[in-house]
């Protein structure tokens, strides 16, 4: 029998955390899907129904390189909105394309528990005690909340580096370290050691730059290729970005501060909007609070919950006078026009401030 080869989609930098647990708690071969690429969104879409949003495409494409490259399972995790109904319908279409694979879900009832994980792991891997599988779901979410701190710190410099590409040269080394280490201990050591490494990267940062929050969809937050990389575009012109979305927010955060962003923004909004729908509307208050210069909001083409929450953030914008611009993303979404709209926004951003100074 051949050696079960288990992968999953890509989501941005989180793909390192995926194979570290897997390989720790599973006794199968990790095969970390190919990097997404125009190829990518290209098969997802020419199999996914029309209506189904840009996730579901970008994802189905990841499975289908995945198995191409002799894959034998696929693991999906993804909910909090109609999301959370589709791994059963990306796993009749890949069998319906002849694929042969075991589909694992990670949710259970559109949630994810750490009971939920463990019996899912256990079907992999028989031998899996629950203290060796919550230990390695321990150090992988500490590894989450190191990479979304780094990240973070990133976004905030990125854009002020003396040496260009020295952030994400760092990352890409901090992701190979964190991969290979033995323990808790081992990776905060590591952690702590890229800490250092960072705030000794050379930047030139006035004492006031212009400053752009970037709000919407997770999955196009968290997934830099889905955006078009909007982050990077925005550093090229020295700015400042701030985005709250990680998984860290998702996981830990989210559940601790709804009551409290409902109460934020009662004049605008007295329910939950579904997803990170009432997250964005509450962001925006706080991105005005903290004196940002601009807000982006991004999201899929068709996203239910952020359609709903746009007229708030519009009204809130207006009341507060602030600029918002927002991008929705499709499979025939324009790299060019993209580009032209944020330089737009920069220049007008740019000169908005200097007349503020």
């Amino acid at each position: 029998m051949s050696e079960p080869i288990i992968s999953f989609p890509h989501l941005g930098n989180y793909s390192t955390v995926f194979a570290y647990f897997f390989k720790h708690t599973t006794k199968c071969k990790i095969l970390i899907a190919p990097a997404i690429t125009k190829k990518t969104i290209e098969l997802g879409s020419k199999y996914s129904p029309d209506f189904v949003c840009l996730p579901f495409k970008y994802n189905l494409g990841n499975f289908i390189e995945a198995l191409n490259q002799n894959a034998t399972i696929l693991v999906q995790a993804g909910g909090g909105c109609r999301y959370g109904c589709y791994g059963e319908v990306q796993e009749q279409i890949l069998k319906d394309l002849g694929y042969n694979f075991e589909f694992l879900s990670l949710m259970n009832n559109g949630k994810v528990n750490i009971i939920t994980i463990y019996k899912a792991i256990k079907k992999l891997n028989k031998h899996l005690n629950f203290f060796k599988y919550f230990y390695y779901l321990l150090i992988s979410m500490l590894m989450i909340f190191y990479i979304d701190k780094t990240e973070n710190f990133i976004r905030l410099n990125i854009g002020f580096e003396n040496e260009k590409g020295s952030f994400k040269k760092l990352e890409k080394i901090m992701l190979k370290d964190f991969a290979k280490c033995h323990g808790i201990i081992s990776l905060t050591f590591k952690y702590f050691k890229y800490h250092h490494k960072f705030r000794k990267i050379s930047i030139n940062k006035p004492n006031n730059p212009l400053k752009i929050g970037v709000i919407g969809e997770l999955y196009t937050s968290m997934e830099q290729f889905s955006s078009y990389f909007i982050e990077e575009q925005l550093a090229k012109y020295n700015i400042a970005v701030k985005r709250f979305t990680n998984l860290t927010y998702l996981l830990v955060k989210k559940r601790l501060v709804t009551k409290k962003m409902l109460k934020d923004v009662k004049e605008y909004a007295t329910y939950e909007l579904g997803a990170d729908g009432l997250d964005n509307v509450a962001r925006c208050k706080y991105l005005i609070k903290h004196g940002y210069d601009g807000i982006i909001h991004i999201k899929p083409f068709g996203c239910t919950p952020e359609i709903g929450a746009m007229p708030i953030i519009d009204k809130i914008c207006k009341d507060y006078n602030i600029p918002v611009i927002y991008f929705s993303f499709d499979a025939q979404t324009s790299d060019e026009g993209i580009k032209t709209r944020l330089e737009a926004l920069v220049d007008m951003l740019k000169e908005r401030k200097r007349k503020n100074d």
